[in-house]
């Protein structure tokens, strides 16, 4: 690769697996800073012909990334700008672990909420430690969807009931319940996750290049007509970001203490309350 100036996360290669190690912060917030520096490994990685796998993993023990910056959404038009692409930037980023001719793997041992669930539904395969992973698409109780592709592979992966359970009880998913419901591969024991992923990414790399490119090529033929969803979502998470109820709730949450360790390691089910109270008219 040819760059390895990245401000928020960490690249290794060895044997044909690029390690790609987050670490942005105490919270892993997927800030303008780390959406580039994804955006910039996406692109490089996929252009590397010594990588055949990548593994997406954290540096931080607590989380793997918390989800997107709200201050980031605050500044979003309500419609997208106009653009030649297809995909809008952050789409983009997101859906090159999807198309890239490698074999993308994430794994989560930590907080993975909002875009951090996104960026790992968009990957080849997902695998949760237990007791530490916890996923989820907390959107709506900030008044806002999920924009990020998660809308879109949600459904796709555990289907229509599970996705909306998901997406408007913002809950937190654990990695038991998240393998069965099918949101991640498997859930593995804390103490063998690193083990798991490596063997099986090793064992992915010592495959040729070609074969791991064409096979992903033809599994993605499942995936027709995601890129057209991809942009009708984007089209809705923009609106949804410029209602009122959105305004006010993600200044609460940004008030409450969103965006700190402290308040982003509790189940949000204990905060939506505070935003609730923001709701309440003046007189």
């Amino acid at each position: 690769m040819a760059s390895h100036d990245y401000q928020a996360l960490r690249i290794a290669i060895d044997r044909g697996v690029a390690f790609v190690t987050i670490d942005n912060g105490p919270i892993n917030l997927l800030d303008q800073a780390l959406i580039g520096d994804l955006d910039r490994a996406g692109r490089e990685l996929e252009a590397d012909p010594a990588v055949k796998v990548v593994v997406l993993q954290s540096a931080n023990p607590e989380f793997f990334i918390a989800h997107a910056d709200i201050n980031l959404i605050q500044q979003m038009p309500s419609t997208p700008p106009p653009r030649d692409e297809t995909l809008g930037a952050f789409h983009a980023m997101v859906d090159r672990f999807r198309t890239m001719p490698k074999a993308t793997i994430a794994k989560i041992e930590g907080y993975c909420r909002g875009g951090g669930s996104e960026l790992v539904l968009a990957c080849d395969m997902r695998f949760a430690a237990i007791g530490k992973a916890v996923l989820g698409q907390p959107e709506v109780g900030v008044g806002i969807i999920p924009g990020g592709g998660g809308s879109v592979r949600l459904p796709r992966l555990v289907g229509r009931g599970r996705a909306l359970e998901i997406i408007l009880g913002c809950g937190d998913i654990r990695a038991d319940v998240a393998e069965r419901y099918g949101y991640v591969n498997r859930a593995l024991p804390a103490d063998e996750i690193a083990y798991f992923v490596t063997s099986l990414a090793y064992r992915i790399a010592s495959f040729p290049a070609e074969a791991i490119a064409l096979a992903k090529q033809a599994v993605g033929m499942a995936d027709a007509g995601l890129e057209d969803d991809l942009v009708r979502e984007e089209a809705m998470f923009f609106q949804s970001a410029q209602t009122d109820a959105a305004r006010r709730r993600m200044a609460a949450g940004l008030a409450g203490g969103m965006q700190t360790p402290v308040i982003e390691r509790c189940c949000f089910d204990h905060i939506w309350g505070a935003f609730a109270d923001s709701q309440a008219p003046t007189k």
